[in-house]
């Protein structure tokens, strides 16, 4: 230790004495942030009770700063007094001594003519009168943390949380319940982890999350967050509550858990937050998956809650919007196996008609003005990830997502977009990693004896498949169809249904994968008719989508 900051701590120590002593050995925050570049720099820190939050200029003399803090204090001392004499409380007249504002750094006092940006430095200390705050100069700081609205018994609690200077995974965090329904009637600590599951002994009480936030072992001001609302009672019996019996835990290395799921999450749509929003994620979270591809995701519901949430069990995902619409598709993979290399999405309808790599099918297309209008008019998305294997670097997986136009009679519209999908995959798979493997995720619209089936598992459709007339002879076009891409495997079979409503019961989604690349080592069993036709009788948080999750474990060939 440099012999005048002994000094220095020294003539602290002879100064104080006990309670003041105490002060000083648990030394308060003064946050500043300072970043090159920004004109302003901020202060923020706490005297008597109340926040400060000062902005000033980065080339700004120091003590023009001091100052302002002096004065700032004589004003409240000022209006302290004024408010004791209107109460009969008068005080004799004594000027009050300005309040001494100094900042030290390395034991010494630093000078007021050193301009802002270089005078508070991290460890630096402010002194405000006998009270000293340790300067954290662009300390880890959470610039969103909030908790959700809704809070369901067995349902997990994820804090939405944005860090500047730190990093989710490294902040502390302590969870609270209330003892009573009372607002000054004190907390119990129930959890120390990111996520909390509330149990029945939770309901009617709020939650209180304490959180540092962090980078490493450097840490900044801690933020407290109650919820606004108290623990409801869950749903009880979910449809998945069977189903995650079978994915308790992460699967190991070279085994990749995949879930496909068209979770039609629409916050718009339905008002109810619970269903579209705690389901899902709480669902997904106890699959354990390590990638993940969904559709008719709300963009809304993304930001706001599928990301923070999934970020909570380890997984980072990518997002691919709709033109001109608010939903899309999301595709999520576990960091802790996987690093995003790139992504290569499109919109199916505007790559037949600018890509080259396309133009013979475009041509045929255009044999029918109807059919091209109808097919060039459709927002549907392809979502292109790739990913590689940390576990076996240089080891990469194409993950492909998308969600087929929906009319039951367009099935010569899906099969044009499935032909734009394979060429396009069959390409950048050729450019960004030859050889790796394809896992191509989505909810089709296509049953198993449709052509968009028949060209994913043989690679080829003909001209007199019934689907180039699906929507009559006015659309008809007939053309043989072939895939750049070999033969892929259904990875879950031909279930039943995995789309249940009154009215349609049937197989539409589908994860495909390349055979000779990779093999099926489980498939996480669907619900029974009897579960399904229960729930769907009964509407609830329980059941929120009319499709059926996806689930199967897949491994490497060697």
């Amino acid at each position: 230790m440099p012999s005048r900051v002994r000094i220095w701590l020294d003539t602290i120590f002879l100064r104080f004495s006990g309670p003041t002593l105490r002060r000083l050995c648990r030394m308060e925050a003064a946050v500043v942030r300072c970043l090159p570049g920004e004109p302003k720099l901020t202060i923020s820190f706490c005297l008597q009770g109340s926040h400060k939050h000062m902005l000033r200029d980065q080339d700004e003399p120091l003590g023009k700063v001091l100052a302002r803090i002096s004065n700032g204090i004589a004003k409240n001392q000022s209006k302290a007094k004024k408010s004791k004499k209107n109460r009969g409380q008068e005080q004799p007249d004594e000027a009050a001594e300005p309040t001494v504002v100094k900042l030290f750094y390395d034991g010494e006092e630093v000078p007021e003519t050193v301009l802002n940006a270089e005078a508070w430095q991290d460890g630096s200390v402010l002194q405000v009168g006998d009270v000293k705050y340790s300067v954290q100069r662009n300390a880890p700081t959470f610039t969103t943390a909030e908790l959700p609205v809704s809070l369901l018994a067995g349902f997990p609690v994820c804090p939405k949380l944005e860090v500047e200077f730190g990093n989710v995974q490294d902040c502390e965090f302590t969870w609270f319940r209330e003892n009573s329904s009372d607002q000054d009637s004190g907390w119990t600590q129930v959890g120390c982890e990111r996520v909390y599951i509330p149990s029945n002994q939770d309901i009617s009480f709020r939650l209180k999350l304490s959180c540092t936030p962090k980078d490493g072992s450097r840490g900044g001001l801690a933020k407290e967050l109650v919820s606004v609302g108290a623990v409801e009672a869950g749903p009880g019996v979910c449809l998945f509550d069977n189903r995650h019996a079978f994915t308790a835990k992460v699967t190991d290395w070279p085994t990749v858990r995949v879930v496909s799921y068209n979770i039609l999450a629409d916050i718009y749509a339905q008002t109810d937050l619970s269903k579209t929003v705690l389901y899902p994620y709480c669902e997904l979270a106890g699959y354990n998956c390590d990638i993940i591809c969904l559709q008719e995701v709300d963009k809304g519901v993304y930001v706001d809650s599928l990301t923070p949430a999934l970020d909570a069990f380890g997984l980072n995902g990518v997002f691919k919007v709709k033109e001109k619409q608010h939903e899309g598709l999301a595709t999520f993979y576990r960091r802790s196996k996987f690093r995003l290399l790139s992504s290569h999405d499109i919109m199916l309808s505007e790559a037949l008609s600018s890509d080259p790599m396309h133009a013979e099918l475009l041509e045929k297309v255009s044999a029918n003005g109807a059919l091209k209008n109808k097919i060039l008019q459709r927002s549907t998305s392809l979502q292109v990830t790739f990913l590689e294997d940390l576990n076996k670097p240089g080891r990469k997986v194409c993950v492909a997502n998308t969600h087929l136009y929906w009319h039951p009679k367009g099935g010569n519209v899906r099969l044009v977009q499935m032909g734009v999908a394979l060429k396009h995959l069959s390409h950048v798979i050729s450019e960004v990693a030859p050889g790796a493997p394809l896992v191509f995720c989505g909810d089709f619209n296509s049953t198993p004896n449709a052509g968009v089936f028949q060209l994913l598992s043989e690679a080829v459709v003909p001209p007199q498949h019934a689907d180039w007339s699906s929507s009559g002879p006015e659309e008809s076009c007939s053309m043989e169809l072939l895939s750049d891409i070999p033969p892929l495997l259904s990875a879950c079979g031909l279930p039943a249904y995995t789309n249940y409503v009154r009215g349609f019961q049937g197989c539409l989604d589908y994860i495909f994968i390349q055979p000779d690349c990779m093999q099926v080592e489980q498939v996480i069993p669907l619900p029974s008719l009897e579960e399904v036709t229960t729930y769907e009788a009964l509407p609830s948080v329980a059941h929120p989508s009319d499709h059926i999750a996806l689930v199967c474990d897949l491994r490497w060939n060697p």
